[in-house]
């Protein structure tokens, strides 16, 4: 766990200029326009795929993520799975919806986005959370092979990292 503390603290993007640093370098289609940046956290863990038959043969397709998030110090404060749902141990948890996205400039990098959220649960850290961002992407694209008949159902976890980004009206 002390391992996952200190890489979490590092892929941070800043901690006092994070705004200004992390807004510098996402395109204008994924800033949330008349909200404020409330947190930053850290996602650590897996973009899981299936093998599955598409109009164009077997391909990997997007299943669901599954991470840890972490806060500014590295102390674990969370988990991201499907929903795609981020769930605060306070108990408070986000659902989202895809609003737009941009490719990373990092090479094998899953996508930046801007996803609107609505709260599950009332009170807590997430509870008014009006949307986020994912940026700083390291990994987590779909394999590029491995994928053809004779494995469809099997599934590929796929290691990524993240800066989840949180917004207020």
């Amino acid at each position: 766990m002390c391992f996952l503390r200190t890489f979490a603290s590092s892929i941070f993007l800043g901690t006092n200029a994070l705004a200004a640093t992390a807004l510098a370098g996402v395109p204008a289609q994924l800033v949330p326009q008349g909200e404020r940046e409330k947190m930053n956290y850290a996602a650590i863990g897996v973009q899981i795929y299936e093998c599955k038959q598409s109009d164009k043969g077997p391909a990997w397709t997007f299943v669901a993520p599954e991470a840890d998030l972490f806060d500014l110090n590295g102390k674990l404060v969370g988990k991201h799975y499907a929903g795609p749902s981020w769930e605060s141990d306070d108990g408070s948890k986000i659902v989202g919806s895809l609003k737009a996205r941009a490719e990373s400039t990092r090479a094998g990098a899953i996508a930046h986005l801007l996803v609107a959220t609505r709260s599950e649960v009332k009170v807590g850290v997430f509870s008014d959370v009006s949307s986020l961002q994912r940026v700083n992407t390291v990994g987590g694209v779909a394999p590029s092979s491995g994928c053809d008949a004779t494995k469809l159902g099997q599934q590929a976890r796929v290691y990524y990292t993240a800066n989840y980004i949180y917004f207020t009206k």
